[in-house]
């Protein structure tokens, strides 16, 4: 996860209906995130093919509620997967923004270190996200930077104008790698927009990090009618 502070006008275009910004120390983040899909089942079943795969999304973070009820959650600006098929069935029950590229990963571990890479491929060009961390997990403090994007536990979409998707998202608190490095090499403009690029392409990040992840449960979705 590569974690970017933005001029929060640039995200209110995006906002589903109902909620709002969830800041970090007064800053709005957005987070080029890279991660596996593996062992997946829908709705309790495995599809051949469509068990393992990459996934790229660029996303943001937001509140729905007010005070110590209020729900924390990420928005989308997209998802990036590599078959069509599974943005599809997204697109159709989540009213999630996925699109489909070609895609490919690599994980290298020794002893000193481990790399994670995922690419995608957009017109002609390959996009590339990378960590590389020391390999020895760490608990996350309570008060951090990395606490606070990880502990977002629902999704949120708009479905029109005055009705909110909302889905669940359990898993435990993970633990973190200590990062040694990154690269970006993407094509921000073009692929999330040009709003974006000035403060993703070739800006230092205010933050990066790798998670160790786990099982993860997604639940379906409810419809909120707001006002």
């Amino acid at each position: 996860m590569i974690n970017y502070e933005v001029d929060p006008k640039i995200l209110l275009p995006h906002l589903p209906p109902g909620t709002q910004l969830d800041l970090w120390q007064g800053k709005a983040l957005v987070s080029m995130v890279g991660f596996l899909f593996k062992d997946t089942r829908i709705f309790g079943v495995k599809w051949p093919y469509f068990t393992n795969f990459e996934e790229v999304n660029l996303r943001y973070y937001v509140r729905y509620g007010e005070g110590d009820t209020a729900k924390r959650g990420v928005g989308f600006i997209s998802e990036i997967v590599p078959q069509s098929l599974i943005a599809l069935i997204a697109n159709t029950l989540y009213n999630e923004h996925y699109k489909a590229m070609p895609m490919r990963h690599s994980i290298q571990q020794n002893q000193d270190s481990l790399k994670a890479q995922y690419d995608w491929k957009s017109g002609q060009k390959w996009n590339s996200l990378s960590v590389t961390a020391t390999p020895i997990p760490q608990n996350m403090a309570p008060d951090s930077e990395e606490y606070f994007i990880l502990q977002h536990y629902w999704g949120y979409n708009a479905l029109n104008s005055n009705t909110l998707i909302e889905y669940g998202v359990e898993h435990p608190a993970w633990q973190v790698y200590p990062v040694q490095s990154f690269t970006l090499d993407a094509d921000i403009a073009g692929l999330y927009g040009p709003e974006f690029a000035p403060f993703i392409q070739g800006v230092k990040p205010h933050s990066v990090f790798m998670a160790v992840g786990s099982d993860v449960i997604i639940r379906n979705p409810s419809k909120i009618k707001i006002g």
